[in-house]
């Protein structure tokens, strides 16, 4: 019987191996329009529901205050968004796309989904890698 750990057994292994070329993947795609992997992230949450708080986007996007607001100034610079400080409440910021978001977001979307084409990936085998993955992630995070 092969011995269980060795590094191609290793579902992390296999879990970061996946991640880096995901990475690899958007970080190609997303260059041309100056944009960053998490920085996507932020977009896409934002396209979702935009004017939410730093606070609220932290929480959405699993980041911390110190990784998200350098990011979100560089966004700022580059015309992506904006941020302004709540007037009831000076320690909210809210968070709020720029037209250039909205101009984007069609090409954006349009060179992410050709490229996951690209990778000869059905509809039902996305839905059913979601699902496993988010189940993952679900038990992962419950295992305390």
């Amino acid at each position: 019987m092969e011995d269980f750990l060795t590094l191609k057994k290793q579902l992390c292994f296999a879990v970061y191996e996946t991640a880096s070329e995901f990475n690899k993947l958007y970080a190609e795609v997303l260059q041309p329009f100056g944009l960053t992997y998490p920085q996507y992230l932020v977009l896409l949450a934002l396209w979702e529901k935009d004017s939410i708080t730093v606070k609220e986007l932290g929480e959405k996007l699993d980041l911390g205050t110190g990784t998200l607001t350098p990011m979100l100034t560089r966004m700022e610079t580059n015309g992506w968004l904006s941020k302004r400080r709540s007037q009831k409440d000076e320690r909210k910021v809210f968070i709020h796309l720029q037209p250039k978001a909205f101009e984007e977001k069609p090409a954006i979307t349009l060179r992410i989904s050709e490229e996951i084409r690209s990778c000869q990936i059905g509809l039902e085998e996305y839905e059913q890698l979601m699902r496993q993955l988010n189940d993952l992630h679900k038990k992962l995070k419950e295992r305390k």
